[in-house]
């Protein structure tokens, strides 16, 4: 068991930009790719998520900045100090039963697969922290590792289930067939799906405005520099820090919206030839069965509506930390709600406006659900000794505060969490019919 836990946790401090190439470097050969095709497939992808990772660094830790000056402009004070989630995927890997979640993801999407219950192969397994975090989280509510492993479980199965009605969109907003995004991250829109649907009566709102859109309708204010240039700007002088400093974000962020498509190209470059291997594989093993290859969000990154609705939430985070009554939590390293976005990107099928208004429906959901299980994350950390923190500390963003919830109190036996899970899982069927029409109107279309 200790053997198995030191392999595990090799190779996942490899990251996911070696050990991913990695793995779809297997796949290639797998599916009978020419060694010299497969590797350079697969060290392109690990440039591309290379890249994608220096830009969602760059622009995470400069608007994040600016916004966190502004708070502290402000003069807010919160007890409870948010870590983001890159603070919250190292406690999380940090539990000692943590390795333990890997091996089960890949047993449960093995037997989906064969038994014909899914079509993704999931090789984002870096991120199964959501999982192991889901499972420390139940645990501390029951007092009972065993269910914290069956919520893990479950959640790798919703996520599974979900990453196949969404790979057909994927697909549109990329351009890279064979690929969809079965992240956690994705699940929020099990929430906002019911909220769109009524959005979508609108008139304003029904129609697409996606980047492309916008450019046409507001001519050179639409291009991605000059776009990223003005927010920059904007959110630059609010943080009072002087016409320099906002001058120098606003460059900094017509850099990132401009290079964002640009390394997006990578992922197309990479993955299309280990894609058309799989399909032929399987049109010649199985009948002609289809199957994705699962991915880390970032294979979206490329599309601008996911950062404009970005960096125009984070004013909603700061004002509804200031506003909501009992919210203990300070945004500071979550303040790119990336917990929302990328779910509403997929959701909406690009349309920004209505990613906007998801962000700001959905803001106090993350916020409230953020001082929920701030306790918890406070004694994760303790616990394992990873972080040198004193006081409380939490996640402004905090992923999939609905299913998080419902699973720690519902397997706790509280009846009024069983209820909210009826009235979820009823939603999420209901998400994944509606998808699937869509789906079948893309096939149509083709």
């Amino acid at each position: 068991m200790e053997t198995l836990q030191v392999i595990i946790q090799y190779i996942l401090d490899l990251g996911a930009a070696v050990f991913v190439p990695f793995l779809m470097l297997i796949v290639g050969l797998a599916m009978k790719m020419k060694f010299r095709e497969a590797f350079t497939a697969a060290l392109t992808l690990g440039i591309a998520f290379t890249g994608m990772g220096i830009l969602v660094n760059f622009i995470m830790t400069s608007m994040g900045a600016a916004a966190n000056d502004l708070t502290t402009h402000t003069g807010l004070s919160l007890p409870a100090v948010d870590i983001g989630w890159p603070g919250a995927a190292a406690i999380s890997w940090a539990w000692p039963y943590a390795f333990l979640v890997f091996p089960l993801q890949l047993s449960i999407n093995f037997i989906m697969l064969v038994t014909k219950q899914t079509k993704t192969l999931n090789v984002d397994l870096w991120n199964v922290w959501n999982k192991i975090f889901t499972a420390v989280i139940v645990t501390y509510f029951t007092n009972n590792i065993f269910l914290g492993f069956i919520a893990a479980a479950i959640i790798i199965v919703l996520e599974l289930k979900l990453g196949d009605v969404f790979a057909p969109e994927v697909e549109r907003l990329t351009g890279v067939p064979g690929i969809t995004v079965p992240h956690f991250i994705c699940m929020i829109a099990v929430i906002l799906h019911p909220i769109d649907e009524l959005l979508k009566k609108i008139p304003i709102l029904n129609k697409q405005f996606d980047a492309d859109t916008l450019k046409e309708k507001i001519g050179v204010f639409g291009e991605n520099g000059v776009m990223g240039a003005i927010i920059g700007f904007a959110l630059g002088a609010a943080s009072g820090n002087g016409i320099k400093y906002a001058l120098t974000l606003s460059v900094q962020a017509a850099t990132a919206l401009t290079l964002f498509p640009m390394v997006s190209k990578l992922f197309s470059q990479a993955l299309s030839p280990i894609s058309e291997a799989v399909s032929d594989f399987m049109r010649e093993k199985f009948e002609d069965r289809e199957v994705y290859i699962g991915l880390d969000w970032p294979v979206l990154g490329g599309r601008n509506e996911l950062w404009v609705a970005v960096i125009f939430t984070i004013p909603f985070l700061l004002v509804g930390s200031i506003v909501l009554p009992n919210n203990i939590v300070l945004p500071f390293a979550g303040i790119i709600n990336l917990s929302f976005v990328v779910g509403a990107l997929l959701l909406t099928n690009g349309n920004v406006l209505r990613m906007i208004i998801h962000g700001l429906i959905s803001t106090p959901l993350f916020l409230y659900g953020a001082t929920y299980f701030t306790p918890y994350m406070t004694r994760l950390a303790e616990e394992t000794k990873t972080l040198n923190q004193s006081g409380l500390i939490s996640w402004a963003t905090f992923e999939g505060p609905d299913i998080r919830y419902i699973l720690a109190n519902g397997f706790n036996g509280d009846v009024i969490a069983i209820v909210l899970g009826v009235v979820w899982l009823a939603l999420y069927v209901w998400l994944l019919k509606d998808r699937k029409k869509y789906n079948e109107t893309l096939e149509v279309g083709e």
